[in-house]
């Protein structure tokens, strides 16, 4: 392989993708993930981590088969993003400290209200003033060092840094829901910009409780369409409702094509391309008209140097929301014209996993290039009323076999945050 072998179509070191390990509801690990996503098989459960009584949403994605010393969304953010870690590393083949700097996608922490009622009955009585400043010295003097952690956004990258031997200080970002991918891009650039031969990227969200379900509840974006949960999340659906907010992680170890080949690593995938671009349409809604999406899109197939043309399969954003389905559609259209009919398959995995939220942009990243690398095209389960003005070719309900070597992945988010990504094979 000659140098220039090495370098894209603007000069800079090609990026490859030599491990990935992912969670979600439907399971621990890429292998079990897969399997049931291929399968058509749902992650959506009835929530039971709080009480639900009275709420119009009790259905979640939620994991709960990780064990974590407090219930509470550092522990269990980071305790995901540890273990897919784990397993990119291995799959990568990397042993030791990385050696290489973290970007981390991470959910906004605040302490929730349990741990807050807890705190401040240890507080004690008294007027707010005084009270208020009792709270400030408990967690300024770590009195109490589970809610000290609880409360810090960078934790759980320092956690991660120091568990795997990350170089530099570790990087926390929070775009919405395209975090994961915005995660991704920083590591990309890093790379191409020869600042480092490797980069881990990781996102993570376990962020899902009573105020978060309420939430999004008040800003009317979730299901209320609850029995049975797995058929909530209908994307591209004439009948869908909402998405369902759901947790889950995922990590890719990216390293220069250079690098990986020296070392006789495996090129799962290439990070072909990342394109972003902000919304300042409304601060959670998406423009009706898909501009920022549309350029998104276009910026990212710019960076790849591909054309409309070369993209084969489309891993779609898919809410399952009223509105952002309708606009992802034409964006998709209006970048991808007749060919959306019948020529570039769609699929969406939260139909089947929900909304990571801040993970979703990292956990479709892994899905997309796993598409490619075993030619399997996940399904749109519950995909049986399809929404006569989305006209795409939907995989519906059933797997379906095909090669593809160019995959686009887009995460919209709340606040005007929109990524695309790229990825080819090797």
């Amino acid at each position: 392989m000659t140098q220039s072998r090495f370098k894209d179509h603007l000069g800079r070191p090609i990026v490859a993708v030599t491990g990935m390990g992912v969670i979600t509801s439907l399971g621990q690990g890429l292998e079990d993930n897969w399997a049931k996503l291929t399968g058509g098989i749902s992650g959506i459960h009835a929530i039971t981590r709080f009480p639900t009584d009275g709420l119009n949403t009790r259905i979640s994605g939620t994991v709960d088969f990780i064990e974590v010393p407090a219930n509470n969304a550092v522990e269990r953010s980071y305790a995901m993003a540890r273990e897919t870690t784990i397993e990119a590393l291995a799959q990568a083949g990397l042993n030791g400290d990385f050696a290489g700097p973290l970007f981390l996608a991470a959910p906004p922490v605040e302490p929730e209200w349990e741990d807050r009622f807890r705190l401040a009955e240890r507080v004690g009585d008294g007027d707010y003033e005084h009270a208020y400043k009792r709270l400030l010295a408990s967690v300024r003097g770590k009195a109490d060092p589970v809610f000290n952690e609880a409360v810090q956004f960078g934790s759980i990258s320092e956690r991660l840094a120091d568990r795997f031997g990350t170089r530099g200080l570790p990087v926390t970002l929070s775009t919405a829901c395209a975090s994961g991918a915005t995660a991704i891009q920083l590591g990309v650039e890093a790379i191409r910009q020869g600042r480092t031969d490797r980069a881990l990227t990781v996102a993570t969200d376990g962020s899902v409780g009573a105020e978060a379900l309420i939430r999004f509840a008040l800003l009317s974006a979730l299901s209320t369409q609850n029995d049975p949960p797995e058929k909530a999340s209908k994307p591209f659906s004439k009948d869908r409702d909402g998405f369902v907010i759901a947790e889950g992680a995922a990590t890719l170890v990216l390293e220069s094509l250079e690098s990986a080949i020296a070392r006789g690593a495996r090129v799962l995938g290439i990070m072909k391309g990342c394109g972003e671009k902000a919304d300042h349409f409304h601060r959670t809604r998406s423009s009706p008209d898909g501009g920022p999406a549309i350029a998104t899109i276009r910026a990212a197939l710019e960076d790849a140097g591909l054309s409309e043309q070369e993209i084969g399969y489309i891993n779609a954003h898919g809410t399952s929301t009223p509105e952002n389905d309708k606009m992802e559609y034409g964006a998709m259209l209006s970048v991808f014209g007749e060919r959306l009919k019948d020529q570039i398959p769609v699929s969406s995995n939260k139909s089947m996993i929900g909304h990571t939220l801040t993970a979703a942009g990292a956990v479709e990243a892994v899905f997309s290039i796993q598409t490619m690398l075993t030619g399997t095209l996940p399904p749109t389960i519950n995909y049986t009323n399809p929404d006569p003005l989305i006209v795409l070719d939907v995989v519906p309900n059933v797997k379906r076999e095909a090669q593809v070597s160019a995959v686009l992945s887009s995460s919209f988010g709340f606040g005007g945050q929109n990524a695309s990504l790229v990825m080819t094979l090797a």
